[in-house]
């Protein structure tokens, strides 16, 4: 196939994600208009809603990100006409629930319907592939992350998206969603800093006695076997008896429900990828520099802070990612036991049959995840230089 061909092929990542825009725009409702918020609402496509000059707008930047995404191979060239086409739904969405809403009415909700949630999956995969295909350095893919999140953020704070839904109910919940987000990344965060207190001296040790290695990576497999609901039951009795007979250990606020037992699961679950990581980060070091470092007369101390942790540091760190996003994602199913976090929105949600409701535990659940992931990607990259 010659090079004039190969620039005219389509880009086959580019079919899947047009033909996923398609079938949002023309089979899928784009919004919910409801009555109330738990009434059934009235589905509206992309097509009904024309005469407003955002969808106009909106529909010809789709199209010319479908154009952009099957033909164009300049990354720049796409990942600014997908931005702006991502900027444009945002906007859409808001002016669109707005229009929709009654004058004077504070029950009506506006919820964005599964058209909106695919096409902003789709455009937004279209700026992950060009930022891959630009290969920006490290620190400048967190600096994206920081652009796309002030631009949310500025969209919040501009008041266009108030008529939506989930706005409505973060307005309510105000005071309660900032209370719970600071719980959610305390508990997160807590539990990461005490895995790595307990994992990094334990993984270090299995590395050290071969022995010990499998008895305890064995045992820490079987916690993640454990389904966190079953693990949070089975700590519950424990605790629970514990701070019956122990004063000192209810007066710490160790109980059988509450931030304890998800506290410990949560670290439980976190010790197996640090752990492990530790063990095959320093399994990776050529032992010819250990036998070197030795020969100028280091001892076992110096060459493991000197040497070793350094050298595995990229692939403990990477142990430390899988650990920050998981429990960020477990802290929800936490506030089953009284842990607090953002899945008590999501479990009030479901208990009252209200999507949006359950949609603001679950967004900042997800963009936090992702942040943590596109930061410490970065970290560990930046680490390992441009050789990796």
């Amino acid at each position: 196939m010659d090079e004039t061909s190969a620039v005219r092929r389509l880009d086959r990542l580019g079919v899947v994600l047009v033909a996923g825009g398609i079938v949002a725009t023309a089979l899928m409702p784009f919004i919910y208009v409801k009555a109330n918020r738990i009434a059934a609402g009235k589905p509206m496509l992309l097509a009904q809603l024309f005469p407003q000059p955002s969808v106009f707008i909106l529909t010809a930047l789709l199209i010319l990100t479908a154009f952009a995404t099957l033909f164009i191979r300049n990354a720049l060239a796409r990942l600014v006409i997908a931005t702006l086409c991502l900027a444009t739904l945002v906007v859409a969405i808001g002016l669109v629930s707005s229009a929709a809403t009654p004058p004077g009415s504070t029950v009506a909700r506006m919820t964005p319907g599964g058209g909106f949630w695919v096409l902003f999956a789709v455009i937004g995969l279209v700026i992950s592939d060009a930022l891959v295909k630009i290969r920006l350095a490290p620190w400048m893919r967190v600096a994206a992350l920081a652009a796309y999140t002030a631009l949310l953020f500025i969209s919040l704070a501009s008041g266009l998206l108030d008529s939506l839904s989930i706005m409505k109910e973060y307005s309510t919940r105000a005071p309660q969603f900032e209370t719970e987000a600071i719980s959610h990344l305390l508990l997160a965060l807590g539990s990461l800093a005490i895995a790595i207190i307990l994992g990094l001296p334990l993984g270090i040790l299995c590395f050290w006695v071969p022995r010990l290695r499998a008895i305890v990576l064995q045992g820490l497999s079987l916690i993640q076997t454990i389904p966190s609901l079953a693990l949070f039951g089975l700590l519950m009795l424990p605790l629970g008896y514990l701070a019956t007979h122990v004063p000192l250990a209810a007066a710490a606020g160790i109980r059988g429900i509450g931030t304890a037992p998800a506290l410990i699961a949560l670290v439980l679950y976190s010790l197996l990828p640090i752990v492990a990581n530790t063990v095959v980060g320093l399994q990776g070091v050529d032992p010819s520099v250990r036998d070197a470092a030795a020969g100028m007369g280091l001892t076992r101390r110096q060459i493991l802070v000197g040497i070793d942790m350094p050298l595995a540091f990229p692939v403990i760190l990477t142990g430390i990612r899988i650990v920050l996003v998981q429990a960020i994602g477990m802290v929800t199913i936490a506030a089953l036991i009284g842990g607090g976090g953002f899945g008590i929105f999501i479990f009030q949600g479901l208990g009252q049959t209200a999507m949006d409701l359950v949609l603001l535990g679950a967004v900042p659940t997800v963009f936090f995840a992702f942040s943590s992931a596109v930061i410490l990607d970065a970290v560990i990259d930046s680490i390992r230089g441009p050789a990796a």
